[in-house]
């Protein structure tokens, strides 16, 4: 069988995607993978019939898994690839370690709005389990509460040289990287979203790179922009529906938030099969 084509965005990147089931049955029966991006989280196993406490001996092998997924006795695994998003306009590798985004570092001032504590928890995907995967960087961009991002030009504002809402964390023994960040705004054309980019060994020649978005719930959204400064930009033009890239999404880049504090708190879990 020739191989699947390779879909690339604007910008010739690759596109992640949602697997079919024949794709999973190939990925449970194929010798090594590449770059792949799954839902995981650390310690757990794949397979419908997984859980966290069933660490040894009774794990699925992946020809029985696979097995249950083609006659249909069982859902797609758990651990399956995330779609990879577009990295957009607005990237800028500033290799800025710290944790809380929150401030430019020339100046100290500190964004304004609603506190966000992001957490992510990196796995690496071993045949059919999610072990953490340790000193992988985590970047995470986005723009503030009134739609503008940091050290770019753009027609509608300039920000060269300043550096808030940006930084990379490496996952720590447990695989997690967590940020202080705020619950970011809009701008037109483009629903609420945060950026990510995952690099396994960002020194190394054959480093593997992910990049996507996280996205929120359009209720709590409407909530949140209720309030200042936020309101000072007005009612927004686009929802996650009307959204293209959102679309791309599958569903599978959507936080949760919780109330945490004056503000908010999520956890994305996501797992790298790198061979």
């Amino acid at each position: 069988m020739p191989p699947m084509p390779t879909i690339l965005d604007d910008d010739d990147r690759p596109i992640g995607r949602l697997l079919t089931r024949r794709e999973v049955l190939a990925l449970f029966g194929a010798a090594a993978g590449a770059g792949v991006i799954a839902a995981c989280s650390p310690g757990s196993l794949v397979g419908a019939s997984a859980s966290p406490s069933a660490s040894t001996g009774s794990a699925p092998t992946a020809a029985a898994t696979a097995a249950a997924v083609a006659s249909g006795s069982a859902a797609v695994p758990s651990c399956v690839v995330r779609p990879a998003l577009t990295e957009g306009p607005y990237f800028v590798d500033e290799m800025l370690q710290r944790s809380d985004i929150r401030s430019d570092p020339g100046d100290g001032s500190v964004q304004p709005g609603v506190p966000l504590a992001l957490s992510f928890a990196v796995s690496h995907v071993q045949g059919t389990s999610c072990t953490p995967l340790v000193g992988a960087l985590v970047d995470v961009w986005h723009c503030n509460a009134t739609g503008v991002y940091s050290d770019v030009s753009d027609p509608g504002f300039s920000t060269q040289g300043k550096k808030f809402l940006r930084g990379y964390q490496l996952t720590d023994a447990n695989g997690a990287a967590n940020f202080a960040t705020i619950y970011p705004g809009w701008y037109q054309g483009r629903t609420v979203h945060i950026h990510f980019k995952i690099r396994t060994a960002p020194q190394a020649d054959s480093a593997h790179e992910f990049t996507s978005q996280l996205f929120f719930d359009d209720a709590l959204s409407d909530a949140v922009f209720a309030k200042q400064p936020y309101s000072s930009k007005g009612q927004r033009t686009t929802r996650n529906a009307n959204d293209g890239i959102f679309a791309g999404s599958g569903g599978q880049l959507t936080l949760a938030p919780t109330p945490s504090g004056d503000g908010y708190a999520a956890t994305f879990d996501v797992g790298v099969q790198i061979g």
